[in-house]
């Protein structure tokens, strides 16, 4: 589970936006799998990375020496970026993150929650809607989620659309209270 996904969702997009503009989206993700995979069979590497003892020039020559064949010079600028921002820590979480969001030809995923089984046209209808919205395509997810009462929640990313009735009638409600104490 990914601990912190504002952190994880600002990282993963600046490196992924970085990897399409030089080596293109799937070279980029499949350097953060590599390089997670080598995190994962080395333990002792990110120990010394996250290291205060050990000065930041000294981990980047780490990196440097490390991160050798098959890996971009971008994975490894990314990394140096980490060190330097006291974030390597987090690398697995970015990684974790950047799989799920890009993993489906750079489309970002979306979840829409709604309290009961929508029919086809209406879900498609809503697919279109938020495409032209937001002016990309997405891979959508369908939940249904009974707590919601009605209505329909749409999670992108770190953005939650919320239009259930439990969210109007939880406003309804702040509301008369606000309304009863004056």
């Amino acid at each position: 589970m990914i601990k912190n996904k504002t952190l994880a969702d600002r990282y993963a997009r600046a490196f992924m936006e970085y990897g399409r503009e030089t080596v293109g989206i799937e070279k980029a993700l499949s350097n953060l799998t590599k390089a997670r995979r080598l995190f994962s069979e080395a333990d002792q590497l990110m120990e010394m990375l996250q290291n205060p003892g050990i000065s930041v020039t000294d981990k980047y020559s780490i990196i440097d020496k490390v991160f050798i064949d098959d890996f971009s010079d971008e994975i490894k600028d990314f990394l140096k970026v980490l060190i330097e921002n006291g974030r390597i820590g987090f690398f697995h979480d970015i990684v974790e993150y950047a799989r799920i969001k890009y993993s489906h030809d750079g489309m970002e995923e979306v979840l829409i929650r709604t309290s009961y089984i929508l029919d086809l046209d209406l879900m498609q209808r809503i697919e279109t809607a938020l495409e032209k919205k937001f002016n990309k395509k997405f891979k959508f997810y369908f939940e249904i989620d009974g707590d919601l009462l009605g209505g329909i929640q749409v999670v992108i990313g770190n953005t939650l659309i919320d239009g259930s009735l439990r969210k109007s009638l939880n406003g309804l409600k702040k509301k008369m209270k606000l309304a009863k104490a004056n």
